[in-house]
């Protein structure tokens, strides 16, 4: 039986790169996201989700078929500005998308792999996944607590066959012929290899960047 994945948040870039690879792999692939519409360009089943609405996350899982092989969650929303004048509604929603989607993406995931004792959930954070900038505590909190998520995972999980691994992407996403971005298909490449791992040696957290970031 083939492979099957998930990648929830989908859009144009990451996750398009990351689907047209898996599709080369023979993986099929599921995109899960707010507005389908914009999905149109990809041959892959479409399902209509906001992952932060749990009865949504549980109906885009029941609509595959049986549990998949791999699930990614590249969701996130973000508002910035002073933190006096940041609106608690935009930060709320910074939280609901960046973080509590991931858990309940995360929750569904784990109760339909462990049964079959197998699996793989990845998170796609950020440079705000490890270091607060001014002017962007929302975005900081929600990749914290992803990040959060994500190790505690990966202790409680990997005993029980389900790989959970965090992607530190540490500078902008983009085609650039002066590589001062990090291009899509190399990123996906890098998905990848992580999920073909062996269990014995298994990563919990890769950081990516392109060579112009400062460490």
């Amino acid at each position: 039986m083939s492979e099957a994945a998930l990648i929830v948040g989908a859009g144009s870039g990451l996750s398009g790169s990351l689907a047209r690879l898996l599709r080369k792999e023979g993986v099929q692939v599921a995109l899960a996201a707010r507005n389908i519409e914009k999905l149109g360009e990809f041959d892959a089943r479409k399902l209509r989700c906001d992952a932060t609405d749990r009865a949504q996350v549980e109906a885009a899982f029941d609509a595959l078929e049986g549990a998949p092989d791999l699930v990614v969650y590249n969701a996130s929303y973000r508002t910035r500005g002073p933190l006096t004048s940041l609106d608690p509604r935009e930060v709320e929603k910074t939280l609901a998308v960046s973080a509590y989607g991931g858990f309940l993406v995360a929750q569904a995931a784990a109760k339909r792999m462990l049964p079959r004792g197998s699996g793989a959930i990845f998170f796609t954070g950020a440079s705000a996944s490890v270091k607060g900038y001014a002017s962007s505590a929302p975005f900081a909190m929600g990749k914290f607590a992803l990040r959060g998520l994500a190790q505690s995972m990966a202790r409680e999980l990997a005993p029980q066959g389900i790989h959970v691994a965090h992607f530190v992407i540490d500078g902008g996403i983009g085609r650039d012929p002066g590589h001062a971005k990090l291009d899509p298909d190399d990123i996906a490449r890098s998905y990848l290899h992580v999920y073909r791992q062996g269990r014995s040696a298994w990563t919990w957290e890769v950081e990516l960047r392109p060579w112009v970031e400062r460490f």
